[in-house]
């Protein structure tokens, strides 16, 4: 299938006693961790491209009300996808980000990692290997935190 000029990146994500946690990957035969990531196919639009890799990567099935749509995106220069059959007048292509709540989901991993771990904010900050998954985590762990705390000063 041809590859769309763009790449969606998820942050699966759980609340475990209480606790946010964040599902990091390990890409195999590499020493990058990062969230899952992948490029579009044919005329899918980025969301789609989201759903299938987490199905694809970590056999995640969620309903649609389980997504959030980050605000975080990221440019990332057409030379880190050098297999990607792209015209050559595309230089930089789009990272559309998105996160998935998967608290009850049994993740199972594809062929691409060798491990995953499910971390909190601070060590999965630190794993991290690329930037544009650190300002997706940050975006998702305050959006996620502000609402737990709204949450919280409703519930007396």
């Amino acid at each position: 299938m041809p590859r769309a000029p763009y790449n969606t990146l998820t942050i699966p994500y759980r609340w475990r006693n209480g606790v946010l946690e964040f599902a990091v990957f390990y890409r195999r035969g590499s020493s990058m961790c990062q969230f899952i990531a992948g490029g579009g196919e044919d005329d899918e639009t980025p969301f789609a491209t989201a759903q299938r890799e987490a199905r694809e990567e970590a056999s995640i099935e969620a309903s649609e009300a389980d997504w959030i749509k980050l605000d975080a995106k990221a440019s990332i220069p057409r030379t880190a996808f050098p297999a990607a059959p792209w015209p050559e007048e595309v230089h930089v292509i789009t990272e559309h980000s998105f996160a998935v709540l998967a608290t009850g989901l049994a993740i199972r991993l594809s062929h691409e990692h060798e491990r995953y771990q499910w971390l909190q904010y601070d060590q999965a900050d630190r794993q991290l290997t690329w930037d544009s998954n650190r300002v997706a985590l940050f975006e998702l762990n305050r959006r996620l935190m502000q609402s737990a705390e709204l949450a919280l000063m409703h519930s007396f």
